[in-house]
């Protein structure tokens, strides 16, 4: 166990939190709660790197606890009228996919590495910043203007972008596989 998998650890425990202050209507705290996670995530990776304290675990732990909170978040934004259904839907459907993606090639016997595209990021980074945008509007009792439907429609095809993407690495690499196969 190392300091950055203490700190993802910790990112994990968040989660309830910020949605149990959404949901009890403590929008502040859910945005807090939000952006510590968000700041942890920097902070384990900081120091993952540049104290060479990478493992296999936080590997696994780290881009787990980053979705678990993202989804958990548009979920209940989704569920309270914040976020529109349909973003919601595409965002989990994604991530599903793809996580059923890689289940499917480790039971065929021919595990995929899914590395991080530069679509999958700038979507995790355009849907992070929806989600605070979205918190703080809650928070303050405010509005952003346009900010926030540029946003939605931003991560929208952002989302289909980046499932694209992943489906043909994926199609490739299960191609060679049946191709080695024969």
């Amino acid at each position: 166990m190392t300091i950055p998998n203490f700190i993802t650890i910790f990112r994990f425990l968040l989660v309830p939190a910020v949605i149990w202050a959404l949901v009890t209507d403590n929008k502040e705290w859910a945005l807090v709660c939000f952006v510590v996670a968000g700041l942890s995530d920097g902070i384990d990776g900081f120091i993952a790197r540049h104290f060479n304290q990478r493992s296999e675990l936080g590997a696994y732990l780290d881009p787990m606890a980053d979705k678990l909170l993202l989804v958990s978040v548009f979920v209940v934004l989704g569920y309270m009228g914040e976020l529109p259904l349909w973003l919601v839907i595409a965002a989990v459907s994604r991530d599903a996919l793809i996580v059923a993606a890689v289940l499917l090639s480790n039971l065929m016997g021919n595990p995929v590495a899914m590395k991080p595209l530069f679509v999958s990021k700038a979507n995790t980074a355009v849907q992070i910043v929806l989600a605070i945008v979205v918190l703080a509007e809650l928070a303050f009792n405010t509005m952003f203007g346009p900010a926030r439907v540029l946003l939605v429609f931003t991560s929208a095809l952002l989302t289909v972008a980046s499932a694209a993407a992943y489906l043909v690495q994926w199609l490739r690499h299960m191609g060679r596989y049946e191709q080695a196969g024969s």
